[in-house]
Parts: C-alpha cells; structure tokens; sequence
C-alpha cells in the first residue's frame, strides 16, 4: 500500500478504532418508539397529526424561524420554496456545481434553468466574489430584471448550499443577491445545527430548506421542511404540499395545482424524538471532528476542512482535502480505507459533468473543479465520538 493511504488508515484507526465504520449512520437512543407507538395508537399515521404540528413548531423554535413546514423530503421542499420565490419556467436559478443532484433537480422540476457557479477554497460553497465577477460579465439589465446576455433568459434566484454542514459567506452572497435582484433560497438540507454569524442556517434567504434523510444528522427516514418568515409563504407551502385542497369538511376543492408533498405524521413521531437529541449529537460530532484534527495533525498532503470563520458548522460529513499534489491518489485512498471497512465517500460528481446537466450554463469552475478532485467524506456519525 502507498505511504498516503496507509496513514490515513492508521488517522482513522487511532480514532475509530479496530471496528469497521461506516459513513454515517443515524442513532435511535430517544423516544423514537414511543412516539412511533403513541402514532400508531392514534391510527393518525399519514399527512395530518399531532406530531407533524409538533414538529413543525419545534423546528422553527430551533432555528428561529417564525414558520417551519414540514415535507415529505429536501428536494420537494426546495422545489416549493424555488415556486414559491417566483421561479418561473427558462428562469435560471444560479446554484453551486459543486453540490448533491437534488439542487439542480428541484430547479428543473419547475422548468427552470440551473446556472452552474464556483465554489469557495474555505467554504466549500458558493464562492461570493467569483460569483460577482462572473455576474458582471453575464448579466445585462433589462427592465427591473436581470437577464443572462448569453441566453437572453432571466436570472431569477441564487441557491447556496452549506457544503457538508459549513456555512456559506452568507451577507456576500445576499449583496450579490440584492445587486443582481435574485431572490436568496437557502439549500441548507445538510446544515441543521449550523450557524452563521450566531443566527441559524436557512433563515438569511426569503425561505430555506432543510433535509432529514436517513443520513443526515437528525432524521424522518425520508423529510424535509421549508423555513420562512413569512405567514403568507408558509401557508401558502403548506397549501402546495396538500395537493391546494380548499379546507372543507366534505368537499373536494383543488384551487390551484399542487403537490402530495405533506410529511406523514409517522415520519414527524421519529423527527420530534431526534430533534429532542440534536444538541447531543452535535456535541459528538465536534468531538469527533477534534479527534480527527488531533490523529490527523502530522499528516502531510492532506487537512480536514474547518468551519469558516465567523460561523458554528455541524460538522455532518467531516471532510478530508488532499493538497493538489496528491489529488491523484484519492482513488488509491478511497479503495484502500473502504477495503479496510472505514467507509469513505469522494465528492459528488460536479453538476456539469453529469449527462443531464452538460448543456446547461456555467461559471468558470476552477476551485469546484479542483475540490471534487480532492474531497474525502470520512466517517462522521455522531456515535462514532
């Protein structure tokens, strides 16, 4: 074995020790039974119940928005959010190349346009001041809008991704947002728990998102949820969500077309049980992340990505970044650990790279491009510290 993988198997090793590891797994230490139970005693299993209000208020009291709608997965929650900011079909929608499918999708589902950007060396996520100088050569005013001069189609929003639970620059990206008159939708489905400036992940955009995966760091088995402070968007989500039904006691009235999008009231029991665990799981996973800092301190080649200044990340999927020189040994690494049962993961395919999105317009990509080259998920479940 190569010098570079073997000593990051003994890194993880001195951390995780003899057992295997997988990439992240979610813990059931709560009340999960008992709520799942107290649910299915009610027989109020599907879209209306007392626990999705539940969670709905708590997750808003968690992060400190004043409204919090509760659906059945992230990408469904960042196609509303999207319709609801006014995205409209051959709008672009500017996202991160350097992102899960998921991004991209939610903005083709409306038949809208996703605009491929770079990302930030210390962010991981959208890079503001490549963002503004790529703007300045793309766009053109036309009216109260901004139009792509490329493709004449307007630019109608910008949707930053917190990269594995790390912040984005947030106030650049909202001066970026507010010259070029996009709305900001906040895709923060990995950054539950995370902060910017000491106020909470998807709640600087007119609305954000949330995912609750079973891989993420509270879960639902399959959810997500829309974030906003506004009364008028929040109803109106949750009216999308439940098919636009007009509420009646018999009737069947459909006003607008809508989507069976609502989260199950069995799916919100499990999410109230982990949300009441958030702030332990969050410890760990700091933790763990120190554990790591430490095993990993004399590693050359190679850092583990930090929170970005100024912010508290939830450190869901901590993150390896190999120096350039060795970009070309991250195959070897991936192959050896997971031979090894420490499960890794590289980055995601870059959205311009997958067949769908080959067409689409783009940023110049030189630091997505380089990361995805570079990035390795290593072993982040809150267990594991």
């Amino acid at each position: 074995m190569n010098a570079l993988p073997s000593a990051i198997i003994d890194a993880l090793r001195a951390v995780l020790g003899p057992e295997n590891a997988t990439l992240h797994e979610p813990r059931f230490q709560g009340h999960e039974q008992r709520y799942v139970q107290d649910c299915i005693a009610s027989t109020f299993v599907s879209s209306v119940g007392a626990y999705v209000d539940r969670f709905e208020r708590e997750l808003a009291d968690y992060t400190g928005a004043r409204r919090a709608v509760a659906v059945v997965n992230g990408t469904a929650a960042l196609q509303i959010a999207l319709q609801l900011a006014g995205v409209e079909a051959k709008d672009e929608v500017i996202v991160p190349a350097l992102t899960f499918v998921a991004t991209a999708n939610a903005v083709h589902y409306l038949g809208a346009v996703p605009h491929f950007a770079d990302s930030a060396k210390n962010t991981l996520g959208l890079d503001p001041t490549a963002l503004r100088d790529w703007l300045g050569a793309t766009a053109e005013r036309s009216g109260d809008a901004w139009r792509n001069r490329h493709t004449g189609r307007r630019l109608r929003a910008l949707v930053p991704m917190h990269t594995f639970g790390h912040p984005c620059d947030l106030n650049a990206l909202l001066s970026v947002a507010h010259d070029y008159r996009l709305t900001l939708v906040e895709d923060a489905a990995e950054s539950l728990g995370s902060r910017y400036h000491s106020r909470h992940t998807g709640t600087f955009g007119r609305l954000g998102t949330l995912s609750f995966n079973g891989n993420k760091i509270i879960t639902t088995g399959g959810g997500g949820a829309i974030l906003t402070d506004d009364k008028h968007l929040a109803d109106h989500a949750k009216h999308l969500s439940t098919t636009a039904k007009v509420p009646h006691r018999w009737d069947y009235m459909h006003d607008e077309i809508g989507y069976n999008f609502r989260m199950p009231n069995i799916n919100a029991a499990l999410g109230c049980a982990q949300l009441e665990q958030l702030p332990k799981f969050l410890a760990s996973k700091r933790r763990l992340a120190a554990r790591y800092r430490e095993a990993f301190a004399g590693l050359e080649q190679a850092s583990l990505m930090q929170e970005p200044q100024g912010c508290e990340s939830n450190y869901w999927l901590q993150t390896l970044i190999l120096d350039e020189a060795a970009a070309d040994q991250r195959d070897a690494i991936l192959t050896a650990t997971n031979d090894a049962g420490l499960m890794t993961r590289p980055a995601w395919t870059l959205m311009h790279q997958l067949p769908p999105y080959r067409d689409f317009p783009l940023a110049p990509l030189p630091m997505a491009e380089s990361l995805a080259r570079r990035l390795i998920n290593l072993p982040s479940s809150a267990g594991l510290a």
